[in-house]
């Protein structure tokens, strides 16, 4: 009598294992077929930055423009190489802008085949708020769902390694890309110690996305310079623009540095301000002085 017969359930479990195996060897089968995918996550406040100074010799954004298609199908091709038998999901192109509102160009990035733009805030200083934290969600939320093997993660900033150990819990894995400094290094060290790899692109590859503008320059020889009051009222005029364009609560984050306006909000506002006059007002430090108290008195009378 053989052992089946004296034991059926041992038989019994013997044809649910050869079932159960059958299966894992089927699953294995169809996951070998499956390619791998990746992603491309690119914080545009860090490419701007960098490309610019490397490039431009400026962080400043008015002092150049960024062919934003051209480089994101650099990144493509790239990724196309280093990932040879992984598919591209998409390219994820994180920037800030006011109240979230797109800008024409990030509505032209938006509109590319396999981009999809996510926006943070931009304050008044012109800082990205809530960018990292998007960039956290997505890549914890692809790599939990298997949606992405790989991540290709364009940024420097301290604030994403948390992302970074995010994707990596779910067994993704994180390739750090970043754009070649100058001097030092432009990525967080802490950053480059929880990746997977790291890669530079040199002054090489980004030069042909990066091209300087022209100075504007206003020349009216003869002329007498603006009076002081005629400047404070532009100063007065371009705040009141501000408070309506950009809104109340981003505008009172400035009160408290009274008398002083941050650097990036202080050219923005020479800027502005030469426009409207058609009038250069560099090396006219009491006319400058003139313009920021006419901005003040109206930016602290709606308060």
């Amino acid at each position: 009598m053989s052992e089946a017969e004296i034991n059926p359930e041992i038989a019994d479990i013997g044809a649910r294992l050869e079932r159960t195996n059958e299966l894992l060897q089927r699953m294995l089968a169809e996951v070998a077929k499956t390619p791998s995918t990746h992603a491309i996550f690119v914080d545009a406040g860090y490419v701007y930055a960098a490309a610019g100074l490397l490039v431009a010799g400026t962080e400043d954004r008015r002092a150049f423009d960024l062919d934003a298609e051209g480089l994101i199908e650099a990144f493509i091709d790239k990724a196309r190489i280093i990932f040879a038998d992984s598919r591209l999901l998409r390219v994820y192109w994180y920037d800030g802008a006011r109240r979230r509102i797109h800008t024409s160009e990030q509505q032209s990035i938006a509109e590319l085949p396999d981009v999809k733009v996510r926006l943070g805030n931009l304050n008044a200083n012109n800082q990205q708020k809530g960018v990292d934290s998007l960039i956290r969600t997505d890549l914890e939320s692809l790599a939990r769902h298997r949606a992405i093997s790989d991540a290709a993660l364009v940024g420097g900033d301290e604030d994403l390694v948390s992302a970074v150990e995010a994707a990596q819990g779910y067994g993704a894995r994180v390739h750090l890309w970043g754009i070649e400094a100058g001097e030092g290094r432009n990525q967080a060290e802490p950053l480059l110690w929880e990746v997977d790899s790291q890669r530079t692109f040199d002054l090489d590859f980004c030069k042909p996305y990066v091209t300087r503008r022209p100075v504007t320059t206003y020349e009216h020889e003869g002329e007498p310079p603006p009076s002081r009051d005629q400047v404070r009222f532009i100063g007065a005029q371009i705040a009141a623009t501000w408070l309506a364009e950009r809104g109340r609560e981003v505008m009172a984050e400035l009160l408290p540095g009274h008398p002083y306006l941050p650097g990036p909000v202080d050219q923005d506002l020479l800027i502005e301000a030469e426009k409207l006059l058609q009038r250069s007002l560099r090396g006219h430090a009491i006319l400058r002085r003139s313009l920021r108290d006419g901005f003040w008195h109206h930016l602290q009378s709606q308060y």
